[in-house]
């Protein structure tokens, strides 16, 4: 029988609300307040972000505060900066490739819950979100579970998305929309 843990890394329904997974984000909350309030660029700063995102690149910039679910389902690439204020719900693998540049507030969801109220109290699961190489995602957008932004896609700030976004494209809006192709003449 799997955990719910287990479940949920899985991509089935699990139970977000139960004993094991709350103790595991408890011991998450403690990294994040080392991380963003006692650590903050102390000489155990760097130690204290391996410690919650162990799957990343040695150079990932974090700027607190930062928050997140679990760390050890984000895994980026070398060269990422996340800007303060972030969120990252990271119940399933949120993957940033290398160089991208997330600017401050930016929100990523993973986590997924039923319409129906009677399903949504009793479950929800998760869907990845992979953003590619040398993005750059503006101040305040939020992605939605399950999607997709295509290496070098710049995301306006404030946007939405919902859907997956091709490589070399500037989507912006609220849902984001398709604006223009980038990087033709490089």
């Amino acid at each position: 029988m799997k955990t719910e843990m287990e479940k949920m890394l899985a991509g089935m329904a699990y139970d977000a609300h139960c004993q094991e997974m709350i103790e595991l984000r408890k011991r998450v909350k403690h990294i994040l307040h080392r991380l963003n309030v006692t650590e903050y660029y102390t000489e155990n700063f760097e130690s204290t972000m391996r410690e919650l995102c162990p799957n990343s690149a040695g150079d990932l910039h974090l700027e607190p505060p930062f928050y997140c679910d679990y760390g050890e389902n984000i895994v980026a690439d070398e060269g990422v900066f996340i800007n303060f204020g972030a969120t990252i719900l990271d119940g399933a693998k949120v993957t940033i490739g290398r160089k991208t540049l997330i600017a401050p507030g930016v929100h990523i969801y993973t986590a997924r819950h039923p319409l129906a109220v009677k399903e949504r109290r009793e479950w929800e699961d998760c869907a990845p979100v992979t953003i590619g190489e040398e993005c750059w995602i503006g101040g305040q957008v939020t992605i939605c579970p399950g999607v997709t932004i295509g290496d070098r896609a710049v995301i306006g700030a404030g946007s939405v998305v919902i859907r997956d976004v091709p490589a070399d494209t500037l989507y912006a809006g609220n849902p984001a929309k398709f604006i223009k192709q980038l990087n033709a003449g490089d």
